[in-house]
């Protein structure tokens, strides 16, 4: 075994990295950028290195400079972790010539599955089911169209070198395919320095299904099982969880075994995963292989018990595989839910800055799984697990220049039912400050009849969130527990100012019984009755619910328990009440008396400032191109503005008809979220100005 390795990577997955490495006594060489300096990665790692200025371009793909802090440290392999420079091959062959481990696959097996088009030639020649497409390169715009034509509508235009969803885009007509093919040549040239395409069969309501091949340098290799990676935007996953609930055991056994002879044909070595579309009669198609470790792999090892990390690292340092394929029992039900740095009420755009408040949910382990690494036959049917992978930490900042990943929280259950119970608790819990984040729609799909059903598709995001989150309304019952949660936390909080304030040595005489809860437009009038156990809170329907608790004021998160039970919130001061988050519903909770309420109803809303005419940059990002210029007529859907963010780029439309009557920005610019990018004048159908209407 190695004695020391280097990291070539970043945030969570050299965290991740670490954590194996630790446990099996091998020390650990981190490398930095400058906006990692500080970086949870550094903090955790044996030693680090500086290897660059921000951009990855400038520090975590520049081979020389990875390559010399190998030299300076020492380090005998290097563990590329996913992305950067885990799939390129050119690292692997430096690493090879300087006598350096490379804890990856072969240098072929890299080139050979790296690149889509050759990729699936080999799997049309290994037997295993592949999508109908071109795969010859593809050299123009035109050709592109041309091509989709031939295939028929709808495509998947895809950059060969791509992963991670960048370089690819999908095309429902010839007008879509020439935009599509350009974006993604550009994408694709910029985050893989490789801009070729191909164009395939779109399949429409896929399933996303991949299995997970391990293999070491003698031939031994296995299948450990598949990951559901349905619940996609953007082509990017956001929730995976082990094994899928649509699969059987012949068709799991059919894909595993296909996976397992593809892997062979380019004589694989180490963790690899194959990805495969599968369609409503189970059906499945070849989609890519994927040379590296998966983002997702957490999920395969909560329902295995086997540690990835470890085992490619021991394949790496010449060990022979010590599981046979009769050895891996899948126990239990995994789940992973992807937090991103990004807003999901303003179209799921990056959102930047410093995280003034982090605190995930406390980590667990459940059952012998978690103890030995084994099962010890069945599956225990006891507790849950919780693990969060991670590189942020609080007061940490999440770049501009890197995935707005901030973490891959899982839950493992006995089966998946209790996975997705204990996964909604967990996203309760987990509490984070300062930058938007997708937690509220994580919760949604959590409590969504189609995910809890397993009925989905790679359009399950598209299909029930068409016109984008907007949050979650609780129905009437649950509306009701959190008024009478609110209700009995405000009484708490306002016996505690009484107290503070010294006004009367019997703070009770001064806090009442009756109150008026108002949120989402409704008022609840309710009475309190409390004792040293809880509060009953009675509703003017006679309806009542009991509340116990030991939330304090000022705590943010408040664990409630009500009729039995548990209610988590997640909790803000608001002038009269509280700002709730639970279950993605994000609303403001007042609770007044009934005067207060009273001449509360007597207040004016306030008005909305009119920004109709404006064309507001919705997040942190670069200016990369302006498609109009001033006094320019533009229509409903036509492109104004690119904006890159987190490498990815993104494409202002036009909401309606108008004229662009002034453009405040340029090519090269850094935008902030709500810098004015254009100003219109809007016009009706017949032509005539309405400036400024909505």
């Amino acid at each position: 075994m190695f004695n020391k390795i280097l990291i070539a990577n970043r945030g969570e997955i050299a965290c991740r990295v670490i954590k194996s490495a630790r446990k099996m006594g091998v020390a650990t060489v981190a490398v930095y950028s400058d906006a990692d300096r500080n970086s949870l990665h550094v903090k955790m790692a044996d030693e680090a290195v500086h290897v660059g200025n921000s951009p990855v371009s400038e520090s975590y793909i520049v081979i020389d400079g990875i390559m010399d802090a190998i030299r300076q440290t020492g380090a005998e392999a290097v563990h590329p972790g996913y992305g950067f420079l885990s799939e390129n091959p050119k690292f692997a062959r430096v690493l090879e010539n300087e006598g350096v481990g490379f804890i990856g696959p072969p240098v072929g097996a890299i080139e050979a599955m790296g690149d889509k088009i050759t990729s699936k030639k080999i799997a049309r020649e290994a037997n295993v089911s592949v999508v109908p497409g071109y795969m010859g390169l593809i050299g123009s715009a035109d050709e592109a169209v041309r091509i989709a034509d031939e295939i028929g509508y709808p495509v998947m235009i895809k950059a060969s070198a791509g992963g991670g969803g960048k370089g690819m885009r999908i095309a429902w007509s010839g007008d879509e395919a020439l935009e599509g093919y350009q974006s993604s040549k550009n994408e694709a040239a910029s985050s893989f320095g490789d801009d070729r395409i191909f164009i395939e069969k779109f399949v429409t309501s896929p399933r996303h299904i991949e299995i997970q091949v391990l293999f070491d340098k003698f031939g031994n290799g296995i299948y450990l099982g598949e990951r559901e990676c349905s619940i996609q935007r953007r082509n990017q996953k956001v929730i995976e969880e082990a094994p899928s609930p649509f699969l059987d055991e012949q068709t799991r056994k059919a894909m595993g075994e296909q996976a397992v002879a593809l892997a062979r044909a380019v004589d694989y070595a180490t963790a690899g995963t194959v990805e495969f579309i599968v369609d409503e009669d189970k059906n499945f198609y070849f989609l890519e292989m994927n040379t590296r470790l998966q983002v997702e792999h957490p999920v395969t090892e909560l329902v295995t018990g086997i540690d990835l990390v470890e085992q490619m690292m021991r394949v790496a340092a010449g060990e022979k595989l010590s599981i046979k394929q009769e050895d891996v029992k899948l126990g239990g039900w995994a789940v992973e839910s992807r937090l991103y740095a990004e807003d999901p009420y303003r179209g799921f755009l990056p959102s930047i800055g410093r995280l003034t408040r982090y605190r995930p949910p406390a980590e667990r382990a459940a059952g012998p799984l978690q103890e030995n690494g084994n099962w010890p036959g069945e599956a225990p049917t006891h507790d849950t697990a919780v693990r969060n992978d991670t590189g942020i930490y609080d007061g940490g900042e999440i770049s501009m220049y890197y995935d707005p990943m901030i973490a891959k929280l899982c839950t493992w259950g006995c089966d998946r039912d209790t996975a997705i119970e204990a996964m909604r608790s967990a996203l309760d819990s987990f509490e984070i400050e300062g930058i938007e984040h997708n937690l509220p729609f994580l919760s949604a799909v959590m409590d969504h009849p189609k995910f809890i059903s397993g009925d989905i598709s790679t359009a399950f995001i598209a299909d029930e969130y068409p016109e984008g989150f907007r949050g979650v309304t609780p129905d009437e019952s649950m509306q009701k527990k959190m008024a009478a949660g609110c209700a009995a936390m405000y009484r708490v909080a306002e016996i505690r100012r009484t107290r503070v304030s010294g006004r009367m040595d019997n703070h009770e005489r001064h806090v009442g019984e009756n109150w008026i809860v108002r949120h989402d437009g409704r008022s609840f009038p309710v009475s309190i009755s409390a004792d040293r156990e809880g509060s009953t809170v009675t509703f003017e329907d006679g309806s009542s619910h009991r509340v116990a608790s030991a939330w304090t004021p000022g705590c943010q998160l408040a664990e409630l328990d009500v009729d039995g039970e548990p209610l988590i919130l997640k909790v803000g001061k608001i002038i009269s009440g509280f700002r709730i988050r639970s279950r993605g519903a994000d609303m403001n909770v007042q609770v007044l008396t009934p005067r207060q309420a009273e001449l509360a109803a007597l207040m004016p809303e306030k008005r909305q400032l009119d920004t109709s005419n404006l064309l507001l940059c919705p997040m942190p990002g670069l200016v990369v191109g302006i498609g109009v210029e001033e006094g320019q007529e533009v229509h409903e859907g036509q492109s104004l503005c690119t904006v890159e963010a987190m490498k990815m780029e993104n494409i202002l439309r036009a909401e309606k008809k108008g004229v662009v009557s002034k453009i405040n920005v340029a090519s090269g610019d850094s935008l902030v979220v709500d810098d004015v990018i254009m100003e219109f004048e809007w016009r009706d159908r017949d032509g005539d100005s309405v400036a400024g209407s909505s």
